[in-house]
């Protein structure tokens, strides 16, 4: 194996570990994205949990980012919750920075 060789495997190796860690931390994100907004819905316990359920599953039935961020837009329009596109990226945003955090921390 060349020098080449060795390091193209190198990339290749810490693309995969990075992908595993962003697609870990987008989990989590998404998954502290929906009890934020199962709080600002008024739901808690069962239903807050079963919320963030739908969350996840709507990154990975919409398209990611803007699946998530589509349904939570959509439900506080739907109960006359007053957050703004802002607010909703905003909190994306700041729970990302802590999922990778976390993610980090634990492996």
């Amino acid at each position: 194996m060349t020098t080449f060789d060795k390091r193209e495997e190198g990339f290749e190796k810490q693309f995969a570990h990075d992908e595993e860690l962003r697609f870990k931390a987008t989990a989590r994100r998404n998954r502290m994205l929906g009890i934020w907004a199962a709080e600002k819905l008024g739901l808690s316990g069962a239903q807050a949990d079963a919320y963030a359920k739908e969350v996840i599953l709507a990154a990975l039935d919409n398209a990611g980012e803007s699946g998530v961020f589509e349904k939570i837009r959509r439900d506080f329009d739907d109960k006359g919750v007053a957050q703004s596109d802002h607010q909703i990226r905003r909190t994306m945003d700041e729970l990302m920075a802590r999922a990778v955090a976390e993610v980090k921390a634990s492996g």
